[in-house]
């Protein structure tokens, strides 16, 4: 009987091992689940199965970043960044005189980010807001002044989804209308904003025009002043656009929604402002590319719509805040509901070709930063348990920490005379510890090496 049973145990460990294996191949051979869906439905079972018989903390500790749409895709960079491009972390000093600026672009998800800013962010004193009012009141700890400057805290104050131009010439004389000016001292404004898929952002602009919207409270102010009719026409007569057509939407040649990302975030000055005549359409696009690019990099931050929780993790890493409850995914917008012809979902990529490019760009920016963040985060946390572990190893075995380095030959520890008495002693003299002990095997902040696949 003993023999049988362990040959049934043999063989029920070999089972097991072959299908852990099969797993693991499924997910290799078959990264997407579009393709062997009953492969993936498969191994999701097994995972599942799995998951019943692993223990609750070791579940947590998996990371929750992994795969928060749902697909296994590596993610494969395109473009050389600097340390300095990747590392965005910030000294924000809410107490101080520091100013986060909003840079809401339409139909991004940028009045849910917006909320998120004045309601679900842990701060020694929260926003104050009321039911019934559309701003908040963000005053920093023991002031009357305030912190962020956005739609829901001090309102459409530079005009109504005001972009980069307008934002950076307007802002800081708001803020000294608002606030008793800084004589001796300079606010640092960080600037954040959202950025989505064209395509996606797009069909949800058209939507919202559908339904009776116009932003016509927009100023567009630039070099000083807002553009003429003759520079920025009209697509439509009447007092809205309520019932346009998918067609009359894509056919009007002045439509701001198109690359309106690109425009939002460049310098206009650059390109003299919507004075179209200044140069040609290709250059003064690529122009504007190049503006909105540069921008993007030096924000302090800015996130993605269809990554909801690398955006919140990056935003929390780079100005050391916390948000009480956790970003949702939520695809199911109007605009996903829309069927909309793969030879229409082409002309508005053409249209919106420069947007296009400035999200590939920044996709790839933003995550190689949540790689380069995650490393850190990881390299720190290494770090602090090897210094836990020295100090315990320390308190168990009486040694304290050289306050120099004792002598070493070729990294090892050079037997000195007092060294061998305390050892003569049966231990009981005080210690020193060799040189390798103190050795970060880590590297340092520079290893940001060529290993930058990520999981999306």
């Amino acid at each position: 009987m003993d023999e049988k049973s362990s040959s049934h145990h043999r063989l029920l460990v070999v089972l097991l091992m072959a299908l852990i294996f099969g797993v693991i191949m499924i997910q290799y051979v078959c990264p997407s689940r579009s393709e062997c869906r009953m492969l993936h439905r498969l191994g999701s079972w097994l995972s599942v199965a799995g998951a019943a018989g692993t223990p609750g903390d070791l579940r947590e500790q998996r990371d929750p970043y992994i795969a928060e749409d749902g697909a296994l895709v590596r993610f494969i960079p395109r473009f050389n960044f600097t340390q300095n491009d990747l590392n965005r972390a910030v000294d924000f000093n809410i107490k101080g005189d520091d100013v986060i600026v909003f840079l809401h672009i339409q139909k991004t998800g940028g009045t849910t980010f917006g909320r998120h800013l004045v309601r679900n962010i842990q701060l020694e004193r929260p926003c104050e807001c009321h039911a019934g009012q559309k701003k908040c009141t963000c005053y920093r700890p023991g002031k009357k002044e305030t912190w962020l400057f956005s739609r829901f805290s001090t309102g459409w104050s530079c005009g109504l989804h005001a972009d980069w131009t307008e934002l950076t010439s307007c802002v800081p004389s708001r803020m000294d209308s608002r606030e008793a000016p800084k004589a001796m001292l300079s606010r640092n404004y960080y600037y954040i904003t959202i950025l989505r898929d064209p395509v996606s952002r797009y069909l949800s602009e058209w939507r919202h025009v559908q339904r009776g919207a116009t932003w016509k409270a927009s100023l567009h102010v630039c070099d000083g002043r807002s553009p003429t009719l003759s520079e920025l026409p009209s697509c439509y007569p009447g007092d809205d656009w309520s019932g346009c057509t998918l067609q009359e939407f894509m056919d009007c040649p002045y439509n701001l929604a198109n690359n309106r990302q690109t425009r939002m975030l460049a310098d206009l000055s650059l390109v003299g402002c919507y004075n179209v005549s200044a140069m040609s359409e290709d250059e003064r696009w690529a122009v504007l590319l190049e503006s909105a690019k540069r921008n993007l990099r030096g924000m302090a931050f800015y996130g993605l719509t269809e990554y909801q929780r690398k955006t919140q993790y990056l935003f929390e890493r780079t100005f050391n805040l916390e948000f009480i409850e956790p970003f949702t995914q939520l695809n199911g917008t109007r605009a996903s509901s829309v069927d909309v012809p793969v030879e229409t979902q082409h002309r508005i990529r053409q249209l919106n070709r420069w947007d296009v490019e400035l999200y590939e760009y920044a996709r790839d920016l933003f995550l190689q930063r949540f790689q380069f963040a995650r490393q850190q985060e990881r390299r720190e946390a290494r770090q602090r348990r090897q210094q836990e572990r020295r100090r315990r190893l320390r308190g168990r075995l009486g040694i304290k920490k050289p306050t120099a380095a004792p002598p070493t030959l070729d990294g090892r520890l050079v037997v000195t005379e007092s060294v061998a008495r305390s050892e003569e002693d049966g231990g009981e003299s005080e210690g020193l510890m060799p040189v390798w002990w103190e050795l970060d095997e880590n590297g340092t902040m520079e290893d940001y090496v060529d290993n930058v696949e990520q999981w999306k």
